[in-house]
């Protein structure tokens, strides 16, 4: 912080501003101060002082915060000696702060169990803080707010204290756990009927079990368990009171997951729970929602934890059906909210018995699943005074959204033929009113793509009848029928006889605003499935798209309805495929003429990319089959939409969004044409690197891969390419040599290592040979730690298949299914195709490079792994280190022993972070592998250590 310690007064009146300045930039200037001050040296003894002064709440609080913050993530500053001083001040300030406020209480607990955990010379610190303070009443509530954030942090991600200080601090707490819940036990029975008491020790009681170091016996036969159904059994418990005990239960049903290991405390839990019955109708008849709420949470983890032993022995002991019967109590409640609790375990009870796959088991289960559907079809219904089409994006619409996604994952049980079957039936026969039909219309649309639509009845009379609805009907009823008929396209096909009033049908919808989107996500999924018998009606859907903007579509749906006319476009005969083509364009090329034209005239820049985004669509699903020899029918076309294109990227050269709209629509039509785009080549590389020297987006990157994909194995392109990626490079480079530049451009990096991973799999030799790979490797070191999915999946696919082109001779046959995964492309291609003529030369350039750089990358990616990436990457990490190692094992074991010797061995709190033996195995686990996932599980265990 400049300017030196700051005074106590002027933090005080930052403090104030913060709270209390009614200009918003005061508050705002008072925020990035005290957040400078926070980052400082100056932050621990100021906080102190402050807390000592107890001058009001607001500066209190922000001390406490700052303590907690400092002891979380700037530890290290404090000298060993000092930490006895900080454990004896905070202790002093909480004691003295109590009454203040309870946020401010909170803080301090925090900051005292982050101070216990990092401070491996404080021993017993559950004993001592009990042994000092058990005895005075007043200072047993922030004690137990100390006990109850104690557990919860010995996981917080804001803490890297490391598997071993873990394992130790779990051990020792599991030891001293009796003693916490004894004390609790004390407390609920000292404090009579005082609720707050009670919330704090549910609350404790509940982190304990979720730490899972409660002894199990000793807990069935404690007094807190039967206090604790006590309280939920009772009609009078506050709301507060209720959610805290329901809590509890919750963290207990989850701890003891194993049921075999922990029976005496899960068969109290197990009979607890079914006493609830009669209190959650109670619920339901006072209208208390909130309880209702907890009694199924409650129900639903019952039901979640007992779920291996309901399967393995339905109806016996702990597997007892009444907890479903339960689940189905539940899901009779008229709010769909509480059913909607239960539905994790609904999908997780489908998943297991799909995997057993036991025909006697899905007769048991199969009366749950029937009455569960039936439930949900009722909770699905729209309000009686309902207007217009469901809504697809308020809760409700949501809701049944994830009631679509769930009978989907369940209807194998009562056979979706059946259900269906059973759905229409009670359409046919009985007269229900316009939301039960708009409802089972809706389950039925989730069910009807799991019908088998071969020679069958059922599903041809429903079509026909569907299609035959009179345009009188609720306008939700019609809007559900699309959907349906959207989602019974394969009956379609296997019945082209409907094909035409199906159409027909689908028209009259698109032309009316509210039904528009439905019928054009119908038509799209409809040309998708029936693309050859759609070819006849190839004319009709031009029309459409001709004018499309005369119908009240959603952009996504416009989109969809050209994607299906570009899929049946493909099927057309070659002949007619280029004048077809050139149709469907016409309309968006004109359009962007307009906007050119209009911008020329009076200066004002119209937003192009609804039409770049439905050119790149017709461009991305326009595939027909072309011959070898044969020029590809939409050449022709994309040569004369260029210059439009590239006008368009001219003129909005400094819009990000619209530039990237561009190269995207330019990215689907060199993949169109694939190597029939080479007259493009020339200008469009141009262009894009003149503009990228002013202007750096990185789809320009993204876009100069696709070109070294469609081309790099051109011997007359590679030099040209290569030039265009030394020329992106240098920009590139500069932006992110920047201050946290790798970090504040994440799409740059992926970009830039995708276009050099597309480099090394078409032509590796001229890009080893260059001068600028010794770059392009510098920055992929840098960049290993950056802690973003995409960027480090980037980078490290980069050096994986950099080393890689120097391990494997016929290197086409090194497919790896990582780099398939993030493939965002349509065309994928196999992962190398250079021939093997050229392998003693690459396996010579890859030796140079490792020689130069691989002690620096086998450093930085240990360090990166340790202490910057998420636990998701190390796979990735460890397919480097691999094929480093396949490439050169003997150096690779002294690079790897370099590099775990420069590791921390002790955190700044003292504990040990990694022994010399662990050290010692992980090397030895690495370097004997045999195969990439044994690195990966040695990796995965070793950074345990330091996170």
């Amino acid at each position: 912080m400049e300017g030196g310690k700051p005074s106590l007064a002027l933090v005080y009146q930052a403090v104030q501003a913060l709270y209390h300045d009614p200009d918003p930039a005061g508050k705002e200037r008072a925020s990035v101060w005290l957040g400078e001050l926070q980052r400082s040296m100056y932050a621990w003894e100021i906080s102190d002082q402050l807390l000592q002064l107890k001058q009001d709440v607001e500066s209190c609080y922000f001390a406490a915060q700052t303590m907690k913050m400092k002891i979380q993530t700037s530890f290290y500053e404090l000298p060993p000696e000092t930490h006895n001083a900080l454990r004896d001040s905070l202790l002093t300030h909480i004691q003295n702060l109590k009454d203040l406020s309870p946020i401010i209480v909170t803080q301090l607990a925090l900051a005292i169990a982050d101070l216990a955990l990092q401070m491996a010379s404080w021993k017993g610190c559950v004993h001592t803080l009990i042994e000092k303070y058990n005895n005075d009443i007043s200072s047993m509530p922030f004690l137990i707010e100390i006990l109850t954030v104690l557990p919860e942090e010995v996981h917080s991600r804001s803490l890297r204290i490391g598997a071993n200080r873990r394992t130790e601090i779990i051990e020792d707490l599991a030891y001293y756990s009796s003693t916490v819940v004894t004390l609790l036990t004390t407390c609920v029975e000292k404090t009579g009927n005082d609720e707050k008491m009670f919330i704090k020790v549910f609350r404790c009681l509940g982190s304990w079990f979720n730490l899972g170091v409660l002894d199990s016996n000793f807990m069935a036969s404690n007094q807190l368990l039967m206090v604790l159904f006590q309280v939920l059994q009772r009609d009078e418990t506050s709301t507060n009171l209720h959610e805290a005990a329901s809590d509890c239960v919750c963290s207990a049903l989850y701890a003891i997951e194993n049921v075999d290991t922990n029976m005496a405390l899960a068969l109290q839990l197990f009979q607890g729970v079914l006493t609830l019955e009669t209190a959650y109708h109670m619920a339901v008849a006072r209208e208390d929602l909130d309880k209702v709420l907890n009694y199924c949470r409650i129900f639903t983890e019952l039901c979640e934890t007992f779920l291996e032993t309901t399967v393995r022995s339905p109806g016996q002991g702990m597997g007892d059906l009444r907890t479903l019967e339960l689940l189905l109590i539940c899901a009779g409640h008229p709010q769909y909210e509480v059913v909607e609790i239960s539905f994790n375990f609904w999908y997780r009870l489908g998943e297991h018995l799909y995997k057993i796959n036991d025909a006697a088991l899905h007769t048991i289960f199969r009366p749950y699943i029937q009455r569960l559907l039936h439930c949900l079809a009722r909770h699905c219904q729209l309000d009686p005074d309902h207007e217009g089409i469901p809504e697809d994006t308020d809760d409700f619409g949501e809701f049944r959204m994830r009631v679509s996604d769930l009978v989907k994952d369940v209807i194998f049980l009562v056979g979706s033929m059946e259900c269906f079957s059973q759905l229409y039936s009670t359409l046919k026969e009985g007269n229900p009113s316009w939301e039960v039909t708009e409802a089972v219309l809706f389950i039925m649309a989730a069910i009807a793509k799991s019908v088998d639509p071969e020679n069958n009845p059922t599903l041809s009379e429903v079509l026909q009848q569907v299609v035959l609805l009179p345009e009188s009907v609720h306008m939700a009823v019609r809007y559900t029928s699309i959907e349906l008929v959207g989602e019974m396209s394969e009956v379609v096909d296997r019945n082209p006889r409907f094909l035409d009033p199906v159409l027909n049908y689908l028209m009259k919808g698109l032309r009316e605003k509210p039904l528009a989107s439905a019928a054009a996500k119908a038509i799209h999924n409809i040309c998708s499935v029936c693309r050859d018998h759609m070819a006849q009606h190839f004319q009709g859907l031009l029309d459409i798209a001709r004018s499309l903007d005369s119908f009240a579509l959603s952009t996504e749906a416009a989109v969809g309805l050209l994607k299906g006319t570009a899929l049946v476009l493909a099927r057309l005969p070659l002949e007619k495929i280029a004048e077809c083509l050139s149709d469907l364009c016409a309309v968006q090329v004109m359009a962007l003429k307009k906007l050119l034209a209009e911008e020329s005239t009076n200066g004002k820049s119209a937003d192009p990319t609804v039409w770049l985004d439905r050119l790149a669509v017709i461009f991305r699903h326009t595939n027909p089959i072309v011959e070898n020899g044969q020029t590809h029918p939409c050449q022709k076309v994309i040569q004369e939409i260029w210059p439009v294109l590239s006008e368009t990227l001219n003129t909005h050269q400094a819009d990000n969004r619209i530039v990237e709209r561009c190269c995207r629509c330019l990215r689907f039509a060199v993949r169109c044409v694939g190597k029939g785009s080479a007259s493009l080549l020339q200008p469009l590389v141009t262009q894009m690197v003149s503009v990228y020297q002013v202007y750096p987006h990185s789809c320009f990157l993204y876009l100069g891969s696709i070109l070294v994909d469609e081309y790099g194995m051109e011997e007359g392109c590679r030099q040209g390419l290569l030039d265009m990626l030394q020329a992106l490079c240098m920009p590139t480079f500069q932006l992110l040599e920047q201050q946290n530049g790798l970090r504040n451009h994440p799409d740059t990096v992926d970009d830039l290592f995708r276009l050099a991973t597309r480099f090394v799999q078409r032509s590796p030799v001229t890009l080893l040979s260059s001068s600028i790979i010794v770059h392009i490797i510098q920055c992929a070191i840098a960049a290993t730690s950056l802690d973003h999915r995409d960027a480090n999946c980037s980078v490290m696919k980069f050096v994986r298949d950099l080393i890689h082109t120097g391990v494997a001779n016929d290197v086409s046959q090194h497919v790896c299914p990582l780099s398939l995964q993030h493939e965002q492309d349509k065309h994928v291609c196999p992962l190398f195709l250079q021939h093997e003529e050229d392998f003693e030369v690459r396996k010579q350039l890859i030796g140079q490079a490792m020689e130069q750089h691989g002690q620096q990358l086998i450093t930085q990616l240990m360090h990166s792994c340790c202490f910057c990436l998420p636990p998701y990457t190390l796979p990735d990490v460890a397919e480097v280190l691999w094929e480093v190692m396949v490439f050169d094992r003997p150096t690779f074991c002294r690079w790897l022993e370099n590099a775990l010797k420069g590791l921390p061995k002790e955190t700044s709190g003292g504990a040990v972070t990694v022994t010399h033996k662990q050290l010692t195995d992980f090397h030895k686990q690495v370097t004997s592998a045999e195969e990439c996932k044994q690195v990966c599980w040695a990796i995965r265990e070793f950074t345990r250590l330091f996170r």
